[in-house]
């Protein structure tokens, strides 16, 4: 059965009944009359389904970024590129999969294309620790974006983590450091670089890999400093407070297109990501081949201060801002 959040129930209620009509048809044959009902129904299920979606709030739109079901990374790399040949490990300590990194062919053009990789069941997801990296995941990045920029080749990022991995021994290998400088490589990059905010973007985690010429992000996706539960116990020492703490943060596309921290927001499906995978995954991806090819017409000297301007103004851009 299809995994309804919790706001989805007039569609969840609607859709059993259509699935009771047809098992009913199934089992005596299909009249006009059922058929009319059914037909009927599916219009009320997309009605409410559009009107759901098109109010979402922002602690809604939290759920669907956290849909088990929304495409990951890897869905992104089977459809999108050719021949993506991964590269492992990051040359000083080990093999992080929450950070997949490798190279191949996106749109005619050679690229290297990372991202987090949450996993999409049980085991897949513990394999890639929900997408949540540790340091030696940030410098793998390190040892990529090098390549990168000795080779000429555009860089692609996907985000979708909750956050960097908060764990003891991460942070005893340097998470802080690792992801600083994983900042400061996409920051000092001489080739064009894109990032797309597929599902969460979350913490230094994600910005980590996200310092890029473009930063585009789904319509439903979430991009924050912090998750909107841990936001509400630091705050308020509430979690429950955490759909307050979803709307005072501005995670949404919508805000942060609007306070300039990204530059584009890229349509979803009615009903989110998780409803039309394949046709999300070609609409990031052409979204990411446009944004490359207007950064191909700047010239190499000048894209790394292109950049370096793109992030300083944010700050003053934010300080105009009504909120």
């Amino acid at each position: 059965m299809y995994n309804y959040l919790e706001f989805e129930k007039p569609v969840s209620d609607l859709e059993g009944e259509i699935r009771e009509l047809r098992a009913l048809a199934d089992a005596d044959g299909l009249d006009k009359e059922t058929e009319a009902n059914i037909e009927n129904l599916k219009k009320k299920a997309s009605r409410a389904l559009y009107e759901i979606y098109d109010n979402l709030t922002p602690w809604q739109k939290v759920q669907v970024a956290r849909h088990p079901y929304r495409p990951r990374f890897l869905d992104y790399v089977r459809i999108l590129l050719e021949d993506f040949t991964p590269l492992s490990g990051d040359r000083l300590f080990a093999e992080d999969s929450a950070i997949i990194a490798g190279i191949g062919r996106f749109y005619g053009r050679s690229v290297i294309c990372l991202g987090h990789e949450k996993g999409s069941d049980v085991a897949t997801r513990i394999k890639h620790n929900f997408g949540m990296a540790r340091p030696e995941g940030y410098r793998k990045v390190l040892r990529i974006t090098d390549m990168a920029s000795r080779f000429g080749l555009p860089v692609i990022s996907i985000v979708d983590t909750p956050g960097a991995y908060p764990g003891v021994e991460a942070e005893q290998r340097g998470q802080a450091e690792a992801i600083a400088q994983s900042i400061n490589a996409f920051l000092k990059l001489e080739v064009p670089s894109v990032a797309a905010i597929i599902g969460e973007g979350g913490s230094g985690g994600a910005v980590g890999i996200a310092a890029t010429d473009s930063v585009l992000m789904l319509e439903h996706a979430i991009y924050s400093v912090i998750s909107p539960e841990g936001a509400a116990v630091i705050l308020w020492r509430d979690k429950s407070r955490a759909k307050e703490a979803a709307t005072t943060m501005r995670i949404t596309a919508q805000d942060l297109l609007r306070l300039g921290v990204i530059d584009e927001v890229i349509p979803e499906p009615t009903g989110g990501a998780h409803r039309e995978p394949e046709d999300t995954i070609k609409s990031v991806g052409k979204a990411i081949a446009d944004r490359l090819s207007q950064l191909s017409e700047i010239d190499p000297g000048e894209i790394r201060s292109h950049r370096q301007k793109k992030f300083l103004s944010m700050g003053r851009l934010l300080q105009d801002q009504d909120y």
